[in-house]
């Protein structure tokens, strides 16, 4: 996970993307000191304009626990935190802020009400998780989808999982983003799904139902990464060896991968969640308040991009 004391460092040049002034931004049921000290130190970089979605009384008594001072912060008052879920949803659906943030709730109590019909916050896409990391063992930064949101994608949920990672990519300034359709080999087997499935989405980005990006898959993770790999087994791939974004079958492999690179590979991390109206920061209860901070700039690179001129 990110450390404070470096997390400026690998995302600084996504910091230098974000337009100001801040977005305003609701932080859902904010109950603890990470949500309070996340939302703090984005509000401190110019990122967002944060208004606390909760109880009030419980809001205070977590930040004065945590001597942090939120008396120049907006409240919106919920009572509890599934109310604190739908009146965030209902300031985005509204326009009264653009970006929600997860405070001290579980993400399916927040996810639950963001993909509610009556909601408003859905639209014609899937919405899906993007993972944007930062290693000592890749030149530049990987994004890996969809880690934490959609369990077993179907192809049609695939599409916008890929699609919405490439937008990002675009967002973050990475022209044509090399996008590596991932599965356990380069063949196309019929035994293994997620290779057809690799198969189809190629041909899908070829008739312009995938846009933005360069996609090749099936690839295992080698390939993707890995120029020596590709050139041992003769692969010749645009992609391979090169990878941007790494497009996993399931959210098993997804997760698991992103957390070992964090864990294991001193990889700093952030992510969001796109295909809704409003970008959504889906932070883990681990995360520290600077890692909060990057994602919100993911989501602020995003919107930016989103306004740009046509």
């Amino acid at each position: 996970m990110i450390k404070a004391e470096t997390a400026r460092d690998p995302f600084a040049s996504l910091l230098e993307r974000v337009g100001r002034p801040a977005h305003r931004c609701a932080v859902v049921h904010p109950v603890d000191a990470l949500s309070l000290s996340g939302a703090l130190e984005a509000q401190k970089l110019g990122l967002i304009d944060p208004v606390l979605v909760g109880h009030r009384d419980n809001i205070l008594a977590a930040a004065d626990a945590a001597a942090l001072d939120v008396s120049g912060l907006e409240f919106a008052e919920a009572p509890h935190s599934h109310a604190a879920a739908d009146e965030a949803v209902r300031l985005a659906a509204g326009g009264g802020v653009s970006i929600l943030m997860k405070g001290h709730i579980a993400t399916s109590e927040l996810m639950a009400a963001c993909v509610r019909r009556e909601g408003g916050l859905r639209t014609q896409r899937r919405m899906s998780h993007v993972f944007v990391l930062e290693t000592p063992a890749w030149p530049k930064w990987i994004l890996i989808s969809d880690g934490a949101l959609n369990i077993a994608p179907d192809l049609l949920t695939k599409r916008w999982i890929t699609q919405n990672a490439i937008d990002l990519a675009c967002a973050l300034g990475i022209e044509t983003p090399l996008t590596a359709i991932l599965s356990a080999t380069e063949l196309v087997d019929p035994a293994i799904a997620s290779t057809i499935d690799a198969a189809a989405l190629c041909k899908m980005a070829d008739r312009g139902q995938i846009r933005g990006g360069i996609l090749d898959g099936p690839l295992a993770f080698d390939l993707a990464i890995s120029p020596e790999a590709a050139l041992a087994k003769g692969l010749k791939s645009p992609v391979a060896g090169a990878a941007d974004i790494l497009i996993v079958p399931g959210i098993e492999a997804g997760n698991m991968l992103a957390k070992q690179l964090d864990y294991l590979a001193g990889a700093e991390a952030a992510g969001i969640i796109l295909g809704a109206r409003v970008p959504i920061v889906l932070t883990s209860r681990a995360d520290s308040p600077a890692e909060r901070a990057a994602s919100a700039a993911l989501a602020g690179a995003y919107l930016a991009w989103q306004d740009r001129p046509a």
